[in-house]
């Protein structure tokens, strides 16, 4: 069960924005900012950011490479190991 995020009303973030970040780099989970008790924005570290962005960009990868299979055309499985892992390392710079 994963945890449920962290809430922060817009006016708290406003009152201590450098005590939500210090608090949100301290943590690898992102807040939901609130504005009148409802969910208004997501805010994550840079480094969950980067994570989430080096995953999205894999399956977006994977999703093309299942399409072209699809209609016949293909790619080595070393050559799809070799763009997965160029993409894994340029997550870790």
């Amino acid at each position: 069960m994963s945890k449920l995020p962290d809430l922060v009303p817009v006016t708290d973030l406003r009152q201590d924005a450098t005590g939500v970040l210090k608090k949100l780099s301290a943590s690898s989970n992102p807040m939901i900012i609130t504005q009148r008790g409802r969910a208004a924005a997501v805010l994550m570290s840079i480094a969950s950011y980067e994570r989430l962005h080096a995953a999205r960009e894999i399956l977006e990868i994977l999703v093309k490479a299942k399409k072209e299979i699809t209609i016949g055309k293909g790619h080595a499985l070393r050559d799809v190991l070799k763009e997965a892992d160029k993409l894994l390392i340029e997550e870790d710079v």
